[in-house]
């Protein structure tokens, strides 16, 4: 598992290609406080800033991404 995920998408890459094993991530509650505070302040559009950030994880290799953005992918369906 690799945390932060946001900090080191370099790193789950290189992991990615030395490894075919399953690869987590956790996108951990300082990088989801972030967005939710410049979301709050207007900053940012909180729905689509978390998914680029997911998004990332995902593109840099991770198999499995941990997110306090769950439950609101879940209820969009996402």
């Amino acid at each position: 598992m690799v945390k932060p995920a946001g900090a080191y998408l370099d790193t789950i890459r290189d992991i990615r290609e030395a490894s075919r094993l399953p690869l987590a991530a956790y996108q951990v509650s300082g990088e989801y406080a972030m967005i939710k505070f410049a979301a709050a302040a207007d900053a940012i559009d909180e729905q689509r800033v978390s998914r680029e950030t997911v998004g990332a994880i995902k593109r840099a290799g991770a198999d499995l991404i941990f997110t306090y953005f769950a439950k609101d992918f879940a209820r969009d369906g996402i």
